[in-house]
């Protein structure tokens, strides 16, 4: 992956980030970050706003809404206060996650027509969409368990 933007361990920006390039965040960040590309944020981040992304990497801390196009992976540094939009998505053991988890292809159908899917999800629960209850198998490679429109409060250890 060729990094088109970092904001560097020690950095605090206020404001949205709206980029087509791919995004690294190692620093802190109050607003929302949007990016046509994949954001990946490292242990040190924390980022108090909503995340659009095509891919994502999560190792820091979340207080906001993820929505990812394709895949999003929590590293066990990871930490998500907030609900979670993805086509796929795989938890490492030590993952924290509080919120709710939609997955599925119907959020990639509504966002490639060029509709904002976190409006048209607030219109109510589908029955195409999965919630992830609990993702672990306690060795090395991950796996999700799903249930479909659960709230779920877990600290995947």
């Amino acid at each position: 992956m060729a990094i088109s933007n970092i904001i560097g361990q020690g950095s605090h920006l206020e404001g949205n980030i709206n980029t087509t390039g791919n995004l690294r965040i190692e620093g802190k960040i109050t607003g929302g970050i949007k990016t046509k590309a994949k954001v990946v944020l490292s242990h040190t981040a924390q980022i108090e706003g909503n995340i659009v992304a095509q891919n994502a990497e999560i190792g820091g801390e979340v207080k906001g809404t993820i929505e990812v196009i394709e895949l999003l992976v929590l590293k066990s540094t990871a930490t998500v206060w907030g609900d979670i939009i993805a086509n796929k998505l795989i938890f490492e053991e030590g993952a924290c996650f509080d919120g709710k988890c939609k997955m599925g292809k119907e959020h990639k159908a509504i966002h490639d027509q060029g509709q904002d899917y976190l409006s048209v999800a607030a219109a109510g629960p589908s029955s195409e969409l999965e919630t992830v209850e609990r993702a672990t198998n306690h060795s090395e490679n991950p796996i999700a368990s799903t249930r479909s429109n659960q709230s779920i409060n877990h600290s995947l250890k």
